[in-house]
């Protein structure tokens, strides 16, 4: 094996433990919002609501909406990637396993703490598993695909999703509050932050030594190549 491919390799290794380690701790991060009991991300909300009406663990509805909302991206002719499909699955197993580790907790003396530990824990869950480049999760796939077919903004888009999220998830049951509107204020600094903290330098390429040309001259060393995976 040349040094090049298995720094290639290395490289490959390092972002399938950033998307896996990412969406196992996005998971974890929200079963946390769920423990803390002070309000719940957008679509958090939207689960615990199933969850109320359903009876079925907050996990299993994550995992049946993300896989309703990849269904929405055939229309809006979005590519789902590794990320994408893992996402779906890893986030809402993450997520029962967690609640079934940690129990109710009782006090706003640990609820609170809790609380800013999830939202924090979500920032460097979405800063790993984002850089890792295999692809967005369901819902911003969404987000994408619709800002693309109906040519609104990100923005208006983004927030038009989440405020018909949120209300039908509080009124099937969902819980909103603090950590709702904290979320809110805090988890696109916090994602932006992580995105710095855990981007990916481009794997080396392999550098050509040309041969020696027929006449007098000196040798030309070609630049640096481009990353040999696809990002």
């Amino acid at each position: 094996m040349s040094d090049t491919t298995a720094r290639s390799a290395t490289h490959l290794t390092r972002r399938l433990v950033q998307l896996y380690v990412g969406l196992t701790l996005y998971g974890a991060s929200s079963a946390l919002l769920v423990r803390a009991g002070l309000g719940l991300e957008p679509w958090g909300v939207l689960h615990q609501g199933l969850t109320e009406l359903t009876g079925i663990s907050i996990g299993v509805v994550s995992i049946i909406v993300g896989a309703i909302v990849l269904l929405l991206w055939i229309p809006l002719r979005q590519r789902p990637g590794l990320g994408t499909v893992s996402n779906v699955f890893v986030v809402g197993l993450a997520m029962d396993g967690t609640l079934a580790l940690v129990g109710d907790l009782d006090g706003f003396g640990i609820r609170i703490p809790v609380m800013v530990l999830g939202i924090v824990l979500n920032g460097v869950a979405t800063g790993l598993y984002i850089s890792a480049r295999f692809g967005p999760g369901p819902r911003d796939g969404l987000m994408t695909g619709l800002n693309r077919v109906t040519g609104g903004s990100i923005r208006l888009v983004r927030t038009g999703i989440e405020v018909a999220v949120v209300v039908t998830g509080f009124l099937l049951g969902g819980s909103l509050g603090a950590g709702t509107v904290l979320y809110a204020l805090a988890i696109g600094p916090l994602a932006q932050l992580f995105l710095r903290v855990f981007e990916l330098p481009a794997p080396a390429a392999a550098t050509v030594t040309p041969a020696s040309p027929a006449g007098p001259g000196p040798l030309a060393t070609p630049p640096s190549g481009q990353a040999i995976l696809p990002q």
